[in-house]
């Protein structure tokens, strides 16, 4: 490609980059972050389990050799992988009330997976679970995390609607305290929550004083709207009802209560980039490859597709391996190109923006209200935000009980009252306020405190990570013996987050039996190995500052204040696995052990 192909492609990119901006001026906010809360105080009781009741039983005062705490995908897979090697001492602990994680909390109608279901849901083949759709309904996923939990055994010692509030190191092992009245013992703790787990709803004024029914997306209130997952929400006829958030929760969401409601308005302070969806049902010749290990095969050719690499056939193709060249500038902060720098760099943001034309073009294919059309198109870059997938959400507008209110020009939702919500000085009465607000992504328990973790000579973990995270590979951190934590943090991106969670629990598990296999007591780095780490993360980490600074605000930029800090592996997760891999060959169990 040369530089008067580009210019050939008929994009003004000086206007465009004109109207992103503007864009982005219109709904930026100085409070950041802080413009959401979590569900405390007034708001706690939003924050309950409504799916399984909180059940009485005795405290713990035993040991175990390996307490993992979170029951999603991540703490299932690395049990399982410490069951297949024969540790039967294994306890899981989670806030909720069964495992499946955030598979347990999002049941709100409408919910699907946006990733292929047979490279994400995890160890299909473990108990011959075959997803009958491309992607799969969270009812099907979690019921497949429940079977690997029961196949083999988890239930046994687990801990269900319980928190860990303090871990502290005796010398031998950790001493976990819990809200629960737990005191116990562990050898080993393996801390996987709070990727997405901690819903949060944004600070507005007048939230504590609506007189009708609100909730979280989290914690679905089927008994006041009728119906399940898969719809019949007909206590919704004669209700008036409004969502807050227009994200991928939102775009799942709003069609189902489209359906059913009286009237829908929907708040939207930023439109969402919808990309087709095309699901439907699949058997097992959906796959062309029942032979064993069929599954592993499928979600190599995913990562290596949506990490840079090019397999010579797309097992998958769909919306996120035809993307993958943006999803490459994303995980890796590189475009791949035959140009020079600059060239590159302009050929990616041309290619970017008829991407995004194509988007905004299927809007208008779509909605029939040229107003509400214009009001749903995303003028941002691709990966500003996290890309979403619907047949059914653009078709819900032009349906006559649906209203879109715009909120950017305020900022978002202005004020709440007793019976409905304010935008500039026009109010919206309504029975019913849902708030599809996403979750506190990443905030672990580790790193808020929730959990004081408390390590050798009485230095909390908060302290040890005072001036930034200090790990080797992401994962252990000197002075916390036995500790690890799964996280994004110090390690790399991948679309597919599941497959992350199973590679983070094979490297944990690995290092894990090496210890018990060479008779040590445990697993400590040295402060030399984490500095080395540093070193490492701050010499490869993928540059996307410039990058986020110009999106439109959202998790992905921190609402518009992203930080320059080096916190992942830049050359993508293909290339971390292979240097864990290598490194648990070579160095242990001499350089990692302690006795």
């Amino acid at each position: 490609m040369n530089t008067k192909a580009i210019a050939g492609q008929g994009v003004d990119i000086e206007a465009l980059r004109e109207r992103y901006a503007h864009e982005r001026a219109r709904r930026i906010r100085p409070d950041g972050a802080g413009q959401y809360s979590g569900l405390a105080g007034e708001l706690a009781e939003y924050a309950k389990d409504p799916y399984q009741p909180v059940l009485a039983r005795a405290p713990k005062r035993d040991t175990v050799d390996m307490l993992i705490i979170g029951g999603g995908i991540g703490g299932l897979a690395t049990a399982i992988a410490l069951r297949k090697a024969g540790v039967r001492s294994i306890r899981i602990m989670d806030q909720a009330g069964d495992f499946g994680g955030t598979w347990y909390w999002n049941r709100y109608p409408g919910i699907r997976c946006d990733i292929e279901s047979h490279v994400y849901m995890p160890l299909l083949e473990d108990v011959g679970t075959f997803p009958g759709w491309r992607y799969a309904s969270g009812d099907e996923i979690r019921q497949h995390l429940v079977a690997l939990a029961r196949k083999y055994d988890l239930y046994d010692e687990a801990l269900l609607h319980t928190q860990a509030i303090g871990a502290t190191w005796t010398g031998a092992a950790w001493s976990i305290t819990t809200d629960r009245g737990d005191v116990f013992d562990a050898t080993y703790v393996v801390v996987s929550a709070g990727g997405v787990n901690a819903p949060k709803l944004p600070r507005i004024p007048g939230i504590g004083e609506f007189a009708g029914r609100m909730f979280h997306t989290s914690r679905w209130d089927y008994e006041f709207t009728g119906g399940d997952h898969s719809g019949g929400l007909h206590g919704l006829t004669d209700k008036s009802v409004a969502v807050v958030g227009t994200g991928a929760t939102g775009v799942q969401v709003i069609p189902a209560l489209a359906e059913y409601a009286k009237e829908l308005f929907v708040f939207q302070r930023t439109p969402a980039l919808v990309a087709p969806r095309d699901n439907r049902r699949t058997d097992k010749g959906w796959v062309k490859d029942d032979a064993p290990g069929w599954q592993r095969r499928r979600m190599e050719n995913f990562l290596q597709i949506t990490s840079g690499a090019k397999p010579e056939i797309d097992l998958i193709d769909d919306e996120w391996t035809r993307k993958a060249a943006f999803l490459n500038k994303q995980n890796t902060g590189t475009w791949e190109g035959d140009l020079s720098d600059p060239d590159a760099e302009l050929a990616e943001e041309i290619a970017d923006a008829v991407a995004m034309e194509a988007i905004r073009a299927r809007v208008d294919d779509i909605v029939e209200d040229p107003a509400t059309a214009e009001a749903l198109k995303p003028w941002f870059r691709y990966f500003c935000k996290r890309p979403t997938f619907s047949d059914l959400y653009l078709p819900a507008f032009n349906r006559p009980n649906v209203t879109l209110v715009d909120t950017a020009e305020h900022g978002g939702v202005s004020r709440i009252t007793n019976s409905g919500l304010v935008v500039g000085e026009k109010e919206y009465p309504v029975d019913l306020i849902v708030f599809a607000t996403g979750f506190e992504v990443g905030s672990s328990s580790l790193m808020t405190g929730a959990l004081n973790v408390v390590g050798r000579d009485g230095r909390s973990f908060l302290e040890a990570w005072a001036n930034g995270p200090r790990t080797l590979h992401g994962y252990t951190t000197a002075g916390f013996p036995n500790l690890f934590h799964m996280s994004v943090i110090h390690t790399a991106n991948n679309i597919n987050f599941s497959h992350m969670l199973q590679i983070h629990a094979e490297h944990i598990s690995n290092v894990i039996l090496s210890a018990r296999e060479a008779g040590a007591a445990g697993v400590e780095p040295t402060s030399a190995m984490q500095d080395a780490w540093q070193r490492e993360i701050e010499k490869t980490a993928r540059n996307l500052h410039d990058f986020h600074l110009a999106c439109t605000p959202g998790y992905f930029n921190a609402e518009g204040q992203p930080t320059a800090a080096a916190i992942t592996y830049g050359p993508g997760p293909i290339v971390l696995r292979d240097v864990l891999a290598r490194w648990r060959q070579e160095c242990l169990p001499d350089a990692l052990f302690f006795v």
